[in-house]
């Protein structure tokens, strides 16, 4: 995983641990880093639209035990409804947040959870985002409101990626800059890109990553009001 998925994890791992779900859907599972660890010992399965992404999803999900399938969630069967419906720098993409939320919703089971992951704050929104192919970033309160608006309560917010996610998300912008300066392209060709980029090439490069990722796994601990990004959990309710 790159840095900042790093960062994500050891935020999203706990959470995933104490729901404990058996049944896991995650939309938009890119090239199947969070999924392949997800999916140990759980009824997994991927949804990726992006074909590229999906297939290398595969390559890393199914041996864990875990099902992808190419497509939009609209367009494939979902199967029983999920413990768990998650989806990893996903909304962000999606012109319709409301909408795309209300469709993952009807994934979960009554009592079942929502997670997602977005990037925060949105005076930070930058050529990195605009190379993601990023509609915007969400304030924490904004978050919320579009969590509770959808009908989920028990809504927890979480800041992450503090510091490390300033100076990544600086020479990302820097890059960035320069990239979209050179080739201009629409937002979908980002967006079905950004699954791809900045993914490590080797198993020793993914390790070197990890060494020196882990201090600041353990230092952004120290900080939950200020970060580079946000995770949400809320609860679809029993009765509705």
């Amino acid at each position: 995983m790159a840095p900042r998925a790093l960062l994500r994890w050891s935020v999203v791992e706990p959470s995933i641990r104490a729901i404990s779900p058996e049944r896991v859907v995650e939309f938009g599972c890119g090239q199947g880093a969070f999924g392949a660890r997800v999916a140990v010992g759980r009824d997994y399965l991927g949804v990726e639209p992006d074909p590229r992404s999906a297939g290398r999803a595969a390559a890393a999900i199914e041996p864990a035990g875990g099902r992808v399938v190419n497509g939009f969630p609209s367009e494939v069967d979902l199967g029983d409804p999920a413990d768990l419906v998650c989806a990893f720098e996903v909304l962000e993409h999606i012109e319709d947040d409301a909408a795309a939320l209300d469709e993952w919703i009807t994934a979960v089971r009554p009592g079942g959870r929502v997670m997602i992951s977005v990037p925060a704050y949105a005076d930070r929104f930058g050529p990195s985002d605009v190379r993601s192919g990023h509609f915007r970033r969400y304030d924490p309160d904004h978050l919320r409101r579009l969590f509770e608006r959808a009908g989920l309560v028990d809504v927890d917010v979480v800041v992450y990626a503090w510091p490390l996610g300033y100076l990544l998300e600086a020479v990302r912008n820097r890059r960035d800059r320069r990239f979209l300066d050179e080739n201009p392209s629409d937002i979908e060709e980002l967006t079905a890109a950004s699954g791809r980029t900045g993914q490590p090439g080797s198993r020793w490069l993914g390790l070197a990553i990890r060494i020196g990722t882990a201090p600041f796994v353990l230092l952004q601990a120290l900080n939950r009001r200020t970060g580079t990004g946000l995770v949400a959990v809320g609860t679809r309710p029993v009765a509705e």
